[in-house]
């Protein structure tokens, strides 16, 4: 047995379980995404201009915007007529509760932490309000006039990475709402932000559902500005495969495609040989929303609530081809805005790529079931066979015509050989 001193080993594994003295805290909904899923698009999750909250705080390329939230900030307490030394007592007030919302530990001291959060929760206040309200922006102001930053913004403040806890706006804002936006809180002033930016529809009662304090950080509010269905029980069991028939086949299957009038994307049905599907839209916007949603729930919500991610997986198995998104878009279903549809499919594919999906708990398992059953009727798999080999085959005319011409033989001989057949009969009488 080797012999020895081990007091410094001692001391410095005993400071290592000395800062894992607080338990790991259920409240946790801010994490760093899986490197499985930023594979496709690191930009989809890493800030380009600013820094929100403590996870990428520090970084060269995000300093250049200190300046201007501290600016931000200054016009925040010169309007709320509050200190700073009373906004610093409100963040240090919810120090724990903030840090315990970071899956992992900050290293930030005490101090560092209070002015992130601080800075940063007025900026996107500010943010929010100068979009809201078009007075209260200054004329200078860098975001919404020279030179229009809003475009790089609003995006850093879609990606799970780059987050606050919500209830700390909440918390900021709230007791000023009448003199900042007269009355309006800050679920409206987000609500606005984002329905508009998004060019997304809400309805009313859904926006009524959201309480503020259900609200984790604005990946959650952006996934609860679609309504959510509840959770169907039935669907409690085991499918062969999430596979489903293209876009294509279905079409050659003799399946017809409508637009849903619902705006809910969840109200997917498939009734009588027509798939119903509420209106989509895709643009250069998209990748950011939607990875940062599938992220979110992949990271935060149990299997039988990730609804989104549901959603898309379904989406990509009825596009194999760039000719699946023609459809799509054909048919009133996909609002295609970046014009390609090359592009369109690139961008579908690419969403769920290292998404983890589970057959047990699938959202749609009832309507792939039917699809499936549908396309592998005889009738159904015999008109999809016909329809590919002689409409949609580059040789399809050559063959159409040669099978014309060799019917039209055919009937040729057949008269010949009845008119010989009825001569000889003749002769013999």
């Amino acid at each position: 047995m080797v012999g020895g001193n081990h007091d410094e080993l001692v001391r410095s594994m005993s400071q290592v379980l000395y800062s894992l003295r607080f338990e790991l805290s259920s409240s946790c909904c801010i994490y760093r995404v899986p490197k499985r899923l930023r594979r496709v698009s690191e930009n989809a999750y890493t800030p380009q201009v600013v820094s929100i909250g403590p996870l990428h705080h520090g970084k060269e390329s995000l300093k250049p915007m200190e300046e201007l939230k501290n600016r931000y900030l200054k016009v925040f307490l010169s309007r709320t007529q509050v200190t700073v030394e009373a906004l610093i007592a409100v963040i240090r007030e919810k120090e724990v509760a903030l840090r315990s919302c970071y899956a992992e530990t900050i290293e930030f001291t005490s101090d560092e932490f209070v002015r992130i959060i601080l800075v940063d929760a007025v900026f996107i206040i500010e943010v929010l309000l100068r979009f809201y309200d078009l007075n209260c922006r200054e004329d200078n102001d860098r975001i919404f006039s020279k030179p229009y930053m809003l475009q790089d913004v609003w995006p850093d403040m879609r990606m799970l990475e780059n987050q606050l806890p919500f209830f700390i706006l909440d918390h900021l804002f709230e007791p000023h709402k009448d003199t900042l936006s007269g009355g309006k809180s800050i679920i409206d002033l987000s609500h606005h932000f984002f329905k508009t930016l998004m060019h997304i529809e809400v309805a009313e009662e859904t926006l009524r559902t959201i309480d503020p304090h259900e609200v984790v950080h604005f990946v959650d509010f952006v996934r609860k500005l679609y309504p959510l269905p509840p959770w169907r029980s039935e669907n409690r069991w085991q499918l062969e495969t999430l596979a489903t028939p293209s876009m294509t086949q279905l079409s050659r299957a003799g399946v017809k495609f409508e637009v849903g009038s619902n705006t809910n994307m969840f109200q997917v049905k498939f009734k009588h040989g027509t798939l119903v599907m509420p209106k989509l839209t895709i643009s250069d916007q998209t990748e950011v929303t939607i990875t940062n949603l599938l992220a979110f729930e992949q990271s935060q919500c149990k299997d039988e609530e990730k609804y989104i991610n549901d959603y898309f997986v379904f989406l990509n198995c009825l596009v194999n081809t760039h000719q699946d998104v023609a459809l799509l878009v054909k048919s009133g279903i996909l609002d295609n805005k970046l014009r390609d549809n090359k592009k369109g499919f690139t961008l579908i594919k690419n969403l769920v790529d290292g998404v983890v999906d589970n057959k047990d708990y699938f959202y749609f398992i009832n309507l792939c079931d039917d699809l499936n059953k549908y396309y592998t009727m005889g009738r159904h798999q015999l008109k999809e066979y016909l329809v590919t080999h002689f409409l949609y085959s580059p040789w399809a005319t050559k063959e159409i015509i040669a099978a014309v011409i060799f019917l039209f033989l055919t009937l040729i001989q057949t008269m010949f050989s009845i008119m010989s057949y009825s001569h000889d009969l003749k002769s013999k009488n």
